[in-house]
């Protein structure tokens, strides 16, 4: 169903449009493939991102409920040297040795992980900051944003505003003045 005006000529130039279309679309995907991995260089800023930790792997940790980690603290020759001892001849370590050893296999001791620690101090520090920052914008606040306070929250016009409901005998039979003593001139 060709054209008698060129049809043919218009196809094959619609082809050549389609292939290029293509090319352009694979070459643009692998330029915005290349921007975007430069792109997630650059948001770490130069610095090297951290890799991910391989959790399969024995790892060692100082924790009260985990008494024997995984693997020791360091490895060292005299952790994992074992000599035939003889039989009557038993050598008896002293508290440092054992310390040493122990310091080997083990960071810290029992006794230096439930030695409390000062973090307290920190946190007490930090809540009495914020809370005297806050008294700061509280105080500001009452100085230059709150408006004057109302006259009518006065105690002097509140107790003349009393007297005034007295004189008038507001409500005389449950409410207000039905607790005043008229005759003596105080309340009942």
């Amino acid at each position: 169903m060709r054209d008698a005006r060129g049809g043919g000529q218009k196809d094959k130039w619609h082809m050549l449009r389609l292939t290029a279309g293509h090319v352009g679309g694979l070459v643009s995907r692998r330029t915005v493939a290349a921007f975007s991995s430069a792109s997630a260089r650059l948001a770490s800023h130069g610095h090297d991102v951290a890799e991910q930790a391989d959790m399969s792997l024995p790892m060692y940790c100082d924790r009260l409920d985990t008494p024997l980690p995984d693997r020791p603290y360091r490895e060292h020759p005299l952790c994992c040297r074992h000599e035939p001892e003889a039989e009557g001849e038993r050598t008896v370590e002293q508290p440092l040795e054992r310390r040493e050893t122990c310091l080997m296999t083990f960071n810290m001791t029992y006794a230096e992980m439930k030695r409390p620690s000062s973090e307290w101090k920190t946190v007490l520090g930090g809540i009495f900051f914020f809370i005297g920052l806050t008294g700061l914008v509280v105080l500001w606040q009452r100085l230059y944003v709150y408006p004057p306070r109302p006259r009518t929250l006065d105690d002097e016009w509140q107790s003349m505003q009393v007297k005034r409901m007295l004189d008038m005998r507001m409500n005389p039979v449950e409410g207000f003045s039905a607790q005043w003593d008229y005759e003596k001139g105080q309340w009942k």
